[in-house]
């Protein structure tokens, strides 16, 4: 993939506005229709197991280790630092709230009681991969092994549990970071990138035979459009290289999935289209043809979690996070010696699509959701 240069604010225009006050009764429509899709249970399924990384950690990751857990992580929900790395909802919250339920209890803040965990349970840890990161924090393979040890030691979870179940699985590119960051060239990252698939595909068939009978694994997202790509642009150009690695990820991924699903012969695995999603997002508000400040938003789904989407807005560049380092060596959250923050926070969080160089922010995952919404409907 060649650079391309991208000016993209965050909203849509006017135009979108007007449209949707004149088809209000049809969005109205599907919003109903919708919100008794998910108070009927959503997917069916009543209950969530989640694997991977800090697209889906909601607080697993330990304090000493991560600024997720340090201001101003977390500012927009629950109002504090929680271990998410957002100002609020991240993936696996949404993706509860589509379901109907909760977002499971974290792994490390687990109380062996069927009514505290009685929505599934995240083994999520945020800057883990398939292999050992630079994180000291369980990876996917352990995880799994937590999962195992929970079902068969403690005895948490039926038979009927974990058949009605679903797994997500994030995998957000750390594997490919710690890769470059231990001296990994280019020429060997397409066979880096094939061992990373690899063993993915050997952790999927690994949950399945749990008796897993849904499982949702996320593509890689656009990483050469994340901030911390983009920043040598002023975050005006996505890193075209870095997307092209992204891609030969994402089919081998799916080439992966295919095998996976011949073999089970009961179309267990499904992808999440993260790369698509993104971009989708990207090219839809950067076509606004406005800079004002606008957002519109109709809460679609009522449930205990309160995730709403936002259907029209307009706003800022697209790319540019929204809580930044003062210098180059702090980012969000970073604090000098005498305890002083070195960051600064955009007035309006839910104006951005990212909120720090790596992860979307609340309104971010929102717009990803919403893009996600017809692919999570064929699980």
């Amino acid at each position: 993939m060649g650079k391309k240069k991208v000016l993209v604010p965050i909203f849509f225009d006017l135009i979108c506005l007007f449209n949707l006050l004149t088809g209000i009764q049809g969005f109205q429509s599907s919003a109903q229709h919708l919100q008794q899709n998910v108070q009927q249970g959503g997917l069916g399924l009543s209950k969530m197991f989640v694997f991977g990384d800090s697209y889906a950690d909601t607080g697993n990751i330990g304090k000493s280790v991560s600024s997720s857990w340090k201001p101003p992580y977390g500012i927009t929900f629950p109002g504090k630092p929680a271990g998410r790395f957002s100002d609020g909802r991240v993936l696996t919250d949404y993706l509860a709230s589509f379901m109907g339920i909760k977002s499971p209890v974290t792994y490390k803040g687990r109380k062996m009681g069927r009514k505290t965990a009685r929505y599934g349970m995240n083994f999520a840890y945020g800057g883990t991969g398939v292999f050992q990161t630079l994180v000291p924090e369980p990876n996917m393979t352990t995880q799994i092994l937590f999962f195992q040890r929970i079902v068969h030691d403690n005895g948490l979870y039926t038979a009927a549990d974990i058949a009605s179940s679903l797994a997500l699985v994030s995998l957000a590119g750390n594997d490919y970071g710690a890769y470059y960051a231990r001296g990994g060239s280019a020429q060997g990252l397409p066979a880096f990138i094939t061992s990373v698939i690899n063993q993915l595909a050997l952790n999927l068939k690994q949950i399945h035979d749990m008796g897993v009978k849904k499982i949702a694994v996320t593509a890689l997202e656009p990483m050469g459009c994340l901030p911390q790509s983009t920043v040598t642009s002023s975050y005006q150009q996505c890193n075209g290289s870095q997307n092209t690695a992204v891609n030969l990820h994402n089919l081998l991924m799916q080439q992966a999935v295919a095998k996976l699903n011949n073999e089970t012969k009961d179309s267990a695995f499904h992808i999440l289209d993260l790369y698509g999603a993104f971009m989708s997002t990207f090219k839809t508000q950067g076509e606004s043809k406005t800079s004002l400040s606008l957002s519109l938003s109709l809460s679609l789904i009522n449930t205990s979690s309160d995730v709403g989407i936002c259907i029209c807005c307009v706003g800022i560049g697209i790319l540019k996070p929204c809580c930044v380092g003062m210098k180059e060596e702090f980012s969000c959250g970073s604090v000098d010696e005498r305890g002083v923050k070195q960051y600064t926070v955009c007035e309006n969080p839910d104006s951005s699509f990212f909120w720090d160089d790596v992860h979307p922010s609340q309104s971010g995952w929102r717009f990803v959701y919403s893009a996600l919404q017809a692919s999570l409907y064929q699980l």
